[in-house]
């Protein structure tokens, strides 16, 4: 497969986005650090390629579209929207990995209107329409379920706030909810440290980044943190409830509903299901045969606050996901200051012609 062919493939797609009423963008290659790590922290290094421009400052190439996509959104006018775009996004890898740190995305975001759930079906199904000649496995979730399921834990704002950070590294996120809940002991050399009257008093002068007001801030608020309650055995048992769903979607809904007798903090969002099952239905997807899993996009979507999807080929478990998507509200509030409902999705050509090369 050449880029020729991945590139041809990627024109095809867009313009049956085009068709569909959506207006074609550009974003630049180069974009800001500065916007990327305030979303998303350090962390985003090890997946991104960083350099830096004498005039610009730290710049990255770009890891995606979105970001920019929304950024140009919110500067021209916020109201409602579709766009569809194509280009190369970059992504570091780890070193056992053989994954391209350089591939095409095409993508399809639709930005405001008064239907979510309407919204939310339109890009599912423009996105299953692109990829109907291929045996594809599509999975939703929904992380504003988790989310809401975090924001009504009896806990302190500190830690709910640790959890709703976390929530997108699921091994930092267990045990987080692991050590809040008792089942694990913080280490001894914090234990000792909080026993301590005075941690700092024969210390030497700060050598590092940190001030002595900011060590003890931290210090101040890891002792708040362990006069805390644990959370209760019940609570964290319905936040691995919701964790475990995997159903059909009728039935995953059936779920959520029971688990939202105990925890009804919930209860908006899973109506929100609901609707958007009913939108999919309208739109023409056999919603009883569609997968949703709860846990769905916590590795790879962070900035999604909402659905979520993904089109996977069961048969080469090797390769990532064809397509994925999912809501954005939340980012649009930080990028724009104010939100827009946004909802989006994106196809890898390369893989598309992979699957059909059965390469």
């Amino acid at each position: 497969m050449s880029r020729a062919e991945a590139r041809t493939r990627a024109a095809r797609l867009v313009a049956g986005f085009e068709a569909a009423g959506a207006t074609p963008v550009e974003t630049p290659i180069l974009q800001p650090a500065g916007t990327l790590l305030d979303l998303y922290g350090e962390d985003i290094r090890a997946r991104a390629f960083v350099t830096h421009d004498p005039l610009r400052g730290e710049m990255m190439l770009r890891p995606d579209f979105t970001v920019p996509v929304v950024q140009m959104h919110m500067a021209n006018g916020k109201g409602e929207a579709r766009y569809t775009y194509s280009g190369e996004v970059f992504r570091a890898q780890d070193g056992l990995s053989d994954r391209p740190t350089e591939y095409l995305q095409v993508g399809y975001e639709l930005f405001g209107g008064n239907d979510p759930a309407r919204a939310d079906a339109e890009v599912f199904s423009r996105i299953a329409a692109a990829l109907a000649d291929l045996d594809l496995r599509p999975v939703t979730g929904d992380i504003g379920i988790l989310m809401a399921a975090v924001a009504g834990l009896r806990t302190s704002s500190p830690r709910t706030a640790a959890l709703m950070r976390h929530i997108w590294r699921p091994r930092r996120f267990r045990a987080l909810m692991d050590r809040y809940g008792g089942r694990t002991k913080p280490p001894p050399s914090r234990v000792a440290l909080l026993d301590t009257a005075d941690p700092l008093a024969d210390a030497p002068p700060p050598l590092g980044k940190r001030s002595r007001a900011e060590i003890e801030t931290r210090i101040a608020v890891l002792k708040a943190d362990a006069e805390e309650p644990p959370l209760s055995e019940d609570q964290i048992a319905l936040i691995d409830a919701i964790l475990n769903v995997r159903e059909t979607a009728p039935n995953a809904l059936a779920a959520l509903r029971d688990i939202a007798v105990d925890l009804p903090e919930i209860v908006p969002a899973t109506d929100r299901l609901a609707a958007r099952l009913d939108a999919l239905g309208a739109a023409g997807t056999d919603v009883d045969a569609l997968d949703f899993e709860a846990s769905f996009g916590r590795t790879s979507m962070e900035y999604y606050d909402g659905f979520v999807f993904g089109f996977s080929a069961e048969a080469r478990p090797d390769l990532p996901p064809v397509a994925t998507g999912g809501r954005y509200d939340a980012l649009t509030a930080i990028l724009g200051g104010t939100a827009v409902p946004a909802v989006g999705g994106v196809i890898r050509p390369e893989l598309l012609l992979a699957l059909e090369a059965g390469s």
